[in-house]
């Protein structure tokens, strides 16, 4: 990357701009966004490891789609083991339906609906068998206790896995097809059954587009991946031992100040038990914000760097400390000190639009951490609320917030949390309004890789190694950032 002027002071996403340049990529569908960093992922974006933002939903979603989602480390390696099996069953191309039986009601349909962006559920038999489907439309107008027996349809359209899975592995020689017959039933939904009538999963128009254009993020056996982090506190070798033991595939050694001897510690210690595996796994360590930081994680045994102190929209720490660094330096010099080690960085928090994602990628990341971007999505985990205007949102905080940290503690003395709880750096309660236009997790990704890929062609590089090293950056005013924005009420 070719900073075109280096002021004497640190800059954040805001205060840079991408200069376009001699371009022979003509098409988005011509750049290749999989990071180098040996998570396998094909599209450069982790849901952070918040409580409120990835849960099996999200983890599932993001890997089919070839991200990644980090488990938190305060769920119990119990839950982990479960939601990891849970995962790995799912199959990367098809979505999971939602299901009920017929004897269940239209309450519980409308409550199904909201964990998924399909707008309909399937209904199945004691045997698995499809035996129909609900749509949110069917359950308008009637009462919320009537059987789905009463309420259920046959599926307007349906599959077999041998019209699109032939080898296992849908192809857009099948998925065209099927768009198209889904199109002219004008469905956006069908099942997707084997020869007996088995339900397997789902197909929508916008999946089976989806499919074409992301790459699954597999392991060796064809299952979708599975990161989860571990803390540095308690016993963290037999953590990170009973995480690897669950199955699952990236380490996240997280703490909020990284440069400290515990984490290297800790560090250590989970190295040592990745060198045992037959097939060792991504370490990832953080946060850092600085060149020393960086190096000193990767010679305690880290792959990949976590870059970000206080840039999130949950955290409070800059203003309760001080402490931190404006983001788009903090990766640029990291991932520099990164690179002369032969690891790399992750970009953790701050991004607010697609452009900051394709900043983060030419100072350097390989890829890019949000939360709150994803917290008020389908696929997030907690409920969808209600506003008073109408509005569906769910609840986010940050991972240092006084929530958090009542959670994570739950097992000590009341005392004891009661003197934790009194410090926090991050916010308790925060709405996150579901957006009409991209509510689901995907329809963000579907924004974000879209912003990117253009940034991609308009640097005239097609992979990841062409844009760090073909981007050029200019610095900005505030004016020159408000300037880029658009206008869409009008001119008053």
């Amino acid at each position: 990357m070719q900073l075109i002027s280096d002021p004497d002071y640190d800059l954040t996403y805001a205060d840079v701009f991408l200069i376009p340049s001699r371009s022979a990529a003509s098409s988005r569908f011509e750049v290749d966004l999989s990071a180098d960093d040996g998570t396998g992922s094909s599209t450069p974006l982790i849901a952070a490891n918040m409580t409120a933002v990835t849960g099996r939903r999200m983890v599932e979603t993001m890997a089919r789609r070839g991200g990644l989602g980090v488990l938190p480390q305060d769920v119990p390696t119990g839950i982990i083991r479960e939601v990891t099996d849970w995962v790995k069953s799912r199959h990367p191309v098809l979505e999971t339906p939602l299901k009920v039986t017929g004897s269940d009601t239209a309450l519980d349909v409308l409550h199904l609906l909201d964990k998924r962006n399909h707008g309909a559920v399937c209904v199945v038999d004691d045997a698995g068998q499809l035996a129909g489907v609900v749509t949110a439309a069917d359950t308008a107008g009637v009462d919320r206790f009537s059987s789905v027996a009463s309420l259920m349809r046959m599926p307007q359209v349906q599959f077999t896995d041998q019209d699109l899975l032939p080898d296992d592995a849908a192809s857009a020689v099948a998925l065209e097809p099927a768009f198209a017959a889904m199109e002219s039933a004008g469905t956006n939904y069908a099942p997707v059954t084997t020869a007996s009538g088995e339900l397997l999963g789902v197909l929508t128009r916008a999946g089976a587009l989806r499919s074409t254009i992301y790459r699954p993020n597999v392991d060796r056996s064809g299952r979708l991946k599975v990161a989860a982090a571990v803390g540095i506190n308690g016993d963290v070798r037999g953590n990170a031992e009973s995480l690897l033991e669950s199955g699952v595939d990236v380490l996240v050694v997280d703490t909020a100040h990284g440069h400290q001897q515990k984490m290297i510690e800790a560090l250590g210690e989970v190295r040592r038990v990745v060198q045992a595996l037959e097939q060792p796994v991504p370490v990832v360590a953080g946060n850092v914000v600085t060149a020393a930081g960086t190096r000193e994680l990767i010679e305690a045994g880290a792959d990949i760097v976590k870059v970000g102190v206080g840039p999130g929209a949950m955290c409070t720490t800059r203003m309760m400390t001080a402490v931190g660094r404006p983001q788009f330096s903090s990766v640029l010099e990291c991932a520099q000190a990164a690179r002369e080690l032969n690891a790399h960085v992750w970009a953790d928090g701050g991004v607010r639009y697609p452009r900051d994602i394709a900043l983060a990628l030419a100072a350097g990341a390989s890829q890019v951490m949000i939360g709150s971007w994803l917290a008020g999505t389908y696929e997030s985990p907690g409920d969808l609320l209600t506003a008073a205007d109408g509005r569906r949102y769910k609840e986010s905080y940050g991972m240092a917030s006084a929530r958090a940290v009542q959670h994570r503690t739950s097992t000590e003395s009341a005392f004891s949390r009661a003197r934790k709880g009194m410090f926090e750096e991050g916010i308790s309660t925060s709405t996150m309004f579901l957006d009409p236009a991209r509510p689901g997790v995907e329809d963000v990704m579907d924004s974000i890789t879209a912003g990117v890929r253009s940034s991609f062609t308009y640097a005239g590089a097609r992979t990841q190694v062409e844009f760090r090293q073909r981007a050029v950056v200019g610095v900005q005013s505030a004016a020159g950032y408000e300037e880029g924005k658009p206008v869409p009420t009008g001119w008053t």
